[in-house]
This record gives structure tokens, C-alpha cells and sequence, in this order.
């Protein structure tokens, strides 16, 4: 029988099992895919542990996951742009990605580019419609300065790039360990740590126009205190703050859309977007994947492969 990632209660990573499952049936306006490659978020953490069960609540047993890429397998009533054999980029909202089969409608599926890996196209649905929406909140501007936090991680080493495009100055905050990949991507570089806002005063001459926040933990209110106008700062994490301080939290949602995955994947394809795999693990090892993902460390994404 074919295998999925399930999990019976909310807890650690130890709850986290691969279970046999019946192979789904696709009803009508879906396709069935067989899945090469998934990636993992750290949202789907802060589900499973149960920090987000009041907005995003769990029902046991539960799947998660998703992102995707794969191969179409058997189409249901009324799908016509699609054939079984055609490599396909998408998404779920059903939490059920991380799987060897997975149901998907077939509006969520845009074609894979044949030069595209598995493991990038597979890994850039969460993180890069995230991404997308968060440049999108703050409209940042040729000749403009904005500044991501979290810069190197999933959401934040691709928000940097789309920023770039726009033609603004981007300054991405990360650990020293990460600046050299920065430099690469034509963006500026700066620690994070102790006196962060005293040197990012110095570097931009007290002109920042926006503010990505792809990590919490204070960088909201920085943002504020270095003068960005709230409708310019907008926060994929932090949500109290949000509420505090009226600031955007466009994320995944806001951008969650064919269209959208139809550009990220145009836009990789041609070299135009860099998505860092970090790292790869078979189904199995999926402990093992987000033991590596919840060290926070990671540039780019983690993503399963089966």
C-alpha cells in the first residue's frame, strides 16, 4: 500500500509516522499525482505542536504538508488541460502532500519546466508564495531600502530576490555564515545579534521605506522604531505583533495561487530565482528532516523525496 506522513496527537517530532494508506481515488476536478518531491515549512511545526490549533486546528489523525511536485497518475471527471505523465508543480490546503500519492485539484497545478529539479520545484510552493506576497505588501521601489529579516532562510533567501527585481536596496539580516551568499545575490549583508539598530541606522542613513519580517522575535517594533510607516512592514510570523501595531501579514494565503506558482516557476527556471535546497531526505527520515529544519539554521529549504 502506499505511505503517508501521519501524526495521532499534537507533540514533538517523535509523533510523526509513516503509515500505510489506501491509494486515493480522484473525484471530479482532480488528479491524482504521485509525489517526487515536498517540502517542509516550519508553519507545519507550530501545527503539529499545537501553537496554532485556534487559528489552524488539527483533526487525528493528521497528514501534513504542502508543497509538491510530481507526476500525474489518474485524472477524475472533468479535468481536461491535464494528462496522466505530465510533471506538474503545486499545492494542497489539505494537509496531505507529505505522501506518496497525493489528491490535488487541478487548478493547483501548473506544468514543470524541464530543466526545473524535482527537489526546487518541489520545495517552492510555501516558501515561495510567501514570499511573493510579503514583497508585494510593502511595494518597495526603485531607489527605495528595504530590509528582510531571517535572510537566508526559506521565505526570506527568496524575498530578497524578489525584492531585488524591483529594484530597490535590499538588506538582508543573518548570520555571518549566510553573507557571503547575500553578496552573491546583489544584496547587502548585516548581522543580526546586539546593536543591530545602530548599525542599520549607519548603513542606511536612517532611510529604510519598508520592513519584511520572516522571523519574529522583536523585529516588528525595530522596524517601527526605525521609522517604517506600518502599511510598509509586514510579518510572515509574528502575528500578536500584527495586531498590536496594525502592521500587514501577508503571507502564503494572500499569494496562494496558480498564477503566482506559474511566475515563481517561470522565474527559477530562467535563472532569475534561486531556490537553495539545503537539504533532501527520503519519506522515511522524516523525523530526521525536521530535526534539521527546527535547529533554525538552515539556508533555503528542506525537502522529502519519494
Amino acid at each position: 500500500m502506499p505511505q503517508a506522513v501521519r501524526y495521532g496527537e499534537h507533540g514533538g517530532i517523535e509523533v510523526l509516522q509513516l503509515a500505510e494508506v489506501p491509494r486515493p481515488a480522484p473525484e471530479s476536478g482532480q488528479v491524482l499525482v504521485q509525489v517526487r518531491a515536498a517540502g517542509i515549512n516550519p508553519g507545519e511545526t507550530k501545527i503539529r505542536v499545537g501553537a496554532l490549533a485556534e487559528r489552524w486546528p488539527s483533526t487525528f489523525p493528521s497528514g501534513q504538508g504542502s508543497d509538491l511536485a510530481g507526476v500525474v497518475v489518474e485524472l477524475g471527471a472533468d479535468v481536461e488541460e491535464i494528462q496522466a505523465g505530465d510533471e506538474v508543480v503545486g499545492f494542497v490546503h489539505t494537509r496531505s502532500s507529505h505522501a506518496e500519492y497525493v489528491l490535488v485539484p487541478a487548478e493547483h497545478l501548473v506544468p514543470k519546466p524541464n530543466g526545473l529539479s524535482w527537489e526546487v520545484a518541489g520545495g517552492l510552493f510555501v516558501a515561495g508564495t510567501t514570499a511573493y506576497a510579503a514583497v508585494g505588501a510593502v511595494c518597495p521601489r526603485e531607489g527605495e531600502t528595504v530590509v528582510v529579516s531571517g535572510a537566508a532562510g526559506g521565505v526570506g533567501s527568496l524575498a530578497v530576490q524578489l525584492a531585488k527585481l524591483t529594484g530597490a536596496t535590499v538588506i538582508g539580516i543573518a548570520s555571518e555564515a549566510n553573507h557571503e551568499w547575500l553578496r552573491e545575490h546583489d544584496v547587502v549583508p548585516i548581522a543580526y545579534g546586539e546593536g543591530l539598530e545602530e548599525r542599520l541606522r549607519e548603513l542606511t542613513g536612517d532611510q529604510v521605506h519598508a520592513f519584511i519580517d520572516t522571523y519574529g522575535d522583536g523585529y516588528v517594533e525595530l522596524a517601527l522604531r526605525l521609522g517604517v510607516y506600518p502599511g510598509r512592514i509586514d510579518t510572515v510570523v509574528d502575528f500578536d505583533a500584527a495586531e498590536k501595531y496594525r502592521v500587514k501579514t501577508d503571507g502564503n494565503i494572500a499569494g496562494a495561487s496558480a498564477e503566482v506558482m506559474r511566475d515563481l516557476v517561470a522565474l527559477a527556471d530562467k535563472g532569475l530565482l534561486d531556490v537553495e535546497v539545503a537539504a533532501t531526505y527520503p519519506l522515511a527520515e522524516v523525523q530526521a528532516a525536521y530535526r534539521e529544519l527546527e535547529q533554525g539554521h538552515t539556508r533555503g529549504k528542506i525537502v522529502l523525496t519519494s
